[in-house]
């Protein structure tokens, strides 16, 4: 028996190789590794490092729809091990083999300097002489994820889940396992029920984020994932032997209709994920992820000067821009300070803007000159062109059909895949490509754009039959075209921005967010709804990414002004809203927090992210966010209700000596605060509700 035992930037890691090969994954937390805490000897093979489910082979144990025990996923064996350094960090890579099959997995994990996470997968390679069929495969497998401390599982365990949907975005909930239907009742330690998170089809965050943590009360550490996927993603926790095990991985054939038959020699790599554990809490978690996010993320200039952005859409032309109507709305917003303007959805067309989408040739009616002279006008105003873009679909009155044929599209049961009156287009069709490529082409050589707000606004289920192993199959080699498609439209073109927008955040995942530079979060259209949304923002998106939309309306009073502008101010700003509308005295109050931004953007993409009061569900009645930069700390508080008139709020910075201010809005008499250097609180007073502000906490020297 050996073990390869790691210590990496406080993570401990242990795989154990038994004498008759058995690799096994004993331990991976930030707590050290107690070998008592695995149970007795028979438990040992049950810490398998990956799950693998092959065609023909069977299962073991009573395991429902369950991951657990499969083949030849038990019978794989130690061939060997790689440990070395990359320029992001530590690797290790172990490689078994099933010499019965010729089936080969290397397992990988690349840790990242600083960070007590590592990035995992799988990559499994046919050496045999026969054709196998991979029905399930996960990209990280650990077994014992509460081992540590004495008391039961369901007293000491929270799951943290980010519940998502259309305009109601990271709605996270804490509960505890029973919460969720869980219960140790089986005296083999192992049961037919699993706890479990699904995203099906082509928007990755239709109902749940690809995301969740794990604390343990008792030992006052948190265990955290994210899938970093645009397609089908599953993660599930279920106990076998006593013991909590969690497999996370991409598509699979149950959840996802998806199946990959290997031939000899070919090779299949797993999405990948990000594991982590730190002693802390969701704060401390999330310092982790942030940092992750952004040592993954595509080197850019975006998100280094975060330039504010005005979009033509929300609570403003709702997709119905004509050249009239933008000449008076790019004034107003070059005077209030934005500077880039994207004119949103409907240019293409003179008529139905939803159905017609696809040739992405300008109306004549609405724009009389071209669009170009719209564009040289923003520019004239010291802005930055930008366009609304949605690449990926053609509507079903699109005049581009006619060129087309099925091998554009997404196909099943013989039939084209329609969504929402759209086709799907299919990036592996070279011929689809090179038209997206001659799109984008056209929007920034011919009419100067330097911002593509790239929308997807269908989910295209399962997937397609087309040309692939499986529908599942199909839909993860479409996205992962996609996403080559998407780095090479960067590579040309390094300084275009281009947004992820999917109806808002229907696909706010790090597949697509290591390449885009900003994330919309939401289309909610109620500003007070917004504010949850806005706080939590930073759970998923680094603060950076995070696209708010600040929308004052012209019956707006200075409190609904001040509370849109919070929304957006610590994060990115998407400034929309009737600006042109807007009394001189509101479009003023707009004008001073967009100053402010700028006064602090610098610090953004450095800052970390806390939540003072938690995570937030709509209905709190206070709502906080703040950044930690350095010493100092920006927080934004809101009041949504309520009766109580005060919120105390911690800071972290007990003992501390520090100056606060209301940074936003500057002249305020109604907000009051005092910190409390003793406890390092801050309390809040707001006399009423809707209200919030901008408060700065200084350290003194």
């Amino acid at each position: 028996m050996r073990r390869i035992a790691i210590e990496e930037n406080r993570l401990h890691l242990v795989v154990e190789v038994s004498d008759e090969g058995d690799v096994r994954l004993l331990h991976f937390s930030v707590l050290p590794f107690e070998e008592a805490r695995l149970g007795g000897p028979d438990s040992r093979p049950f810490y398998r490092l990956y799950e693998l489910q092959a065609t023909g082979f069977g299962r073991m144990e009573n395991h429902g729809l369950r991951y657990m025990q499969n083949s030849p996923g038990i019978e794989m064996a130690y061939r060997d091990h790689r440990d070395y350094r990359n320029q992001l960090g530590r690797v290790l890579e172990i490689r078994t083999a099933h010499p019965a099959s010729g089936l080969e997995v290397t397992t990988s994990f690349q840790f990242y300097d600083g960070l007590s996470l590592a990035r995992c997968w799988n990559t499994i390679t046919n050496g045999g002489p026969l054709a196998q069929g991979i029905e399930y495969l996960s990209s990280f497998s650990l077994t014992g994820i509460s081992k540590e401390g004495l008391m039961e599982d369901e007293d000491k365990l929270r799951l943290y889940t980010p519940g998502n949907g259309w305009q109601a975005e990271l709605q996270w909930r804490r509960e505890r396992l029973s919460q969720r239907g869980f219960f140790h009742l089986s005296q083999e330690g192992n049961s037919s029920h699993r706890i479990q998170e699904t995203g099906v089809g082509s928007w990755s965050c239709s109902e749940c984020l690809p995301m969740a943590m794990l604390e343990n009360l008792e030992t006052g550490s948190m265990l955290f994932w994210q899938i970093e996927t645009t397609g089908g993603w599953h993660w599930e926790i279920c106990d076998t032997a006593h013991q909590l095990a969690l497999n996370i991985s991409g598509p699979s054939e149950i959840e996802h209709h998806w199946w990959k038959e290997l031939a000899p020699g070919q090779s299949f790599e797993t999405v990948k994920v990000c594991v982590g554990s730190v002693a802390g809490g969701v704060d401390q978690a999330m310092d982790q992820l942030t940092r992750y996010r952004r040592a993954i993320r595509r080197p850019n200039e975006d998100n280094r000067s975060l330039p504010i952005i005005f979009n033509d859409y929300m609570n403003c032309l709702w997709a119905s821009p004509t050249t009239e109507k933008e000449i008076p709305m790019i004034d107003a917003a070059a005077q209030v300070g934005c500077e880039y303007y994207v004119v949103d959805a409907g240019w293409y067309t003179d008529g139905d803007w939803w159905t017609d989408v696809g040739e992405w040739i300008p109306s004549p009616k609405r724009f009389p000159g071209g669009i170009r002279q719209v564009m040289d006008h923003i520019r004239r105003r010291g802005m930055i062109p930008g366009i609304w873009l949605e690449i990926e679909v053609m509507g079903l009155d699109c005049p581009k059909l006619k060129d087309t044929d099925d091998s554009w599209f997404f196909t099943r049961h013989g039939r084209r895949v329609i969504d929402r009156q759209r086709y799907q287009l299919d990036f592996r069709c070279p011929a689809v490509r090179e038209y997206a490529t001659q799109v984008v082409q056209r929007m920034v050589e011919e009419y100067g754009v330097g911002y593509i707000k790239m929308d997807y606004n269908i989910n295209a289920g399962i997937g397609t039959q087309r040309d692939c192993d499986s529908p599942g199959d199909g839909l993860l080699e479409h996205q992962r075209a996609y996403l080559e498609w998407l780095d090479q439209i960067f590579a040309r073109y390094p300084y275009l921005i281009i947004e992820n927008c999917s109806s808002g955040g229907m696909r706010m995942d790090y597949a697509m967010l290591a390449r885009c530079s900003i994330q919309s979060t939401s289309d909610q259209s109620d500003y007070l709804k917004y504010a949850v949304i806005a706080a939590n923002a930073p759970s998923a998106v680094t603060p950076e990414q995070a696209a708010i939309w600040s929308y004052p309306m012209p019956q707006s009073t200075r409190e609904q002004i001040i509370f849109n502008v919070v929304n957006a101010c610590l994060l990115r700003v998407h400034q929309s809203g009737n600006m042109s509308a807007l009394t001189p005295q509101n479009r003023e109050l707009v004008k001073e927090g967009l100053a402010y931004y700028k006064s602090i953007r610098r610090h953004i993409p450095q800052a970390i992210p806390f939540w003072p009061l938690g995570l937030h569900r709509q209905g709190d009645p206070w709502v906080c966010l703040g950044l930690r930069w350095g010493d100092k700390r920006y927080v934004a508080v809101w009041r949504t209700g309520g009766d109580q008139s005060t919120v105390l709020v911690p800071l972290g910075m007990a003992g501390l000596s520090a100056r606060a201010a209301c940074r936003y809005p500057r002249q305020d008499g109604a907000c009051a605060f005092t910190y409390h250097q003793a406890s390092g609180t801050l309390s809040v007073s707001m006399p009423q509700a809707p209200m919030a502000r901008i408060i700065e906490i200084t350290p003194e020297a």
